[in-house]
């Protein structure tokens, strides 16, 4: 069966440029591209039937316009490569895109999110756009792979993954990053901002887990002292021209201590690297 890849776009030049990397990353797999693109129209509701009374005519006119900027998409790159490994599905759906994503992730069993990551809303002085990291933090049914509107796929670029191996980590949780690894031909560096001057017994043993899970991969330790985090994993990834951050997305945890604001802005402007967002399993 194929992979099932979703691909949101607002029709800028950093979405496209995130369907081009998509397409190369994933260029000898078998995949089904969903090309996504969410029109929030004011005062629209899914769950309150009697907005759309209120917003038809601007609500059909959204709609109309985006079909008409998916329909111009459909003939450009790579839709017109021939490429006989992938397909593409096209949807425009009305509403909130986090809301559309979560529906859309569940109903078609989407095995990954690639997205730009500035929009044409959003700020030029932050790499990482509003709805890449609100996408990123609120998006759990799958990974989310974030690309800076900049970067192009390129291979042998490694993957740092931080960790405080606090946390035992599980193979499903890491699949998305084996995968990419090997696509990408990338190394993984595992990187631990030593605050603690021992391990601990558990530790010890999240360490061992995680060499195992990656045993498949090219792999290394890495480890940095008396850094905070977020200096830490930004020195290490401009010293090294690192080609991706990877991190497990733990809820009020990891997740936050780097990518809350203004550490969006400060990491964003220091490292220009793709972002890959894995999640927790659900017990």
């Amino acid at each position: 069966m194929k992979k099932r890849i979703l691909l949101p776009t607002d029709f800028s030049a950093n979405s496209n440029n995130a369907i081009h990397y998509a397409t190369q990353l994933y260029k000898e797999e078998q995949c089904q591209f969903i090309i996504f693109h969410s029109c929030y129209v004011p005062g629209y509701a899914k769950s309150n039937l009697l907005s759309v009374d209120n917003v038809d005519q601007t609500l059909a006119a959204a709609k109309e316009e985006a079909e008409k900027k998916m329909a111009a998409l459909k003939t450009q790159p790579p839709f017109t490569n021939k490429n006989t490994n992938h397909t593409f599905e096209y949807v425009v759906e009305i509403g909130d895109l986090t809301d559309n994503l979560k529906e859309t992730i569940k109903s078609k069993d989407i095995a990954l999110v690639l997205m730009g990551t500035r929009g044409e809303t959003d700020s030029k002085h932050l790499i990482l756009g509003s709805n890449a990291v609100v996408t990123m933090e609120k998006i759990r049914g799958c990974p989310v792979l974030a690309i800076p509107g900049h970067i192009k796929f390129k291979v042998a670029a490694e993957i740092v993954f931080p960790t405080s191996f606090k946390t035992t980590y599980k193979e499903q949780e890491l699949a998305a990053l084996l995968e990419i690894s090997k696509l990408a031909s990338a190394a993984i560096r595992v990187l631990y901002i030593q605050k603690d001057i021992d391990f601990s017994n558990q530790q010890i043993e999240n360490k061992a887990v995680l060499n195992q899970i990656l045993a498949p991969t090219t792999f290394t330790h890495h480890k940095l002292y008396n850094q905070n985090l977020h200096n830490g994993v930004r020195s290490f990834v401009q010293s090294r021209d690192s080609g991706m951050i990877a991190f497990v997305n733990k809820k009020h945890n990891f997740f936050g201590s780097i990518f809350s604001n203004p550490m969006v802005k400060e990491l964003g402007n220091n490292t220009n690297v793709p972002i890959l967002a894995l999640h927790t399993l659900k017990n």
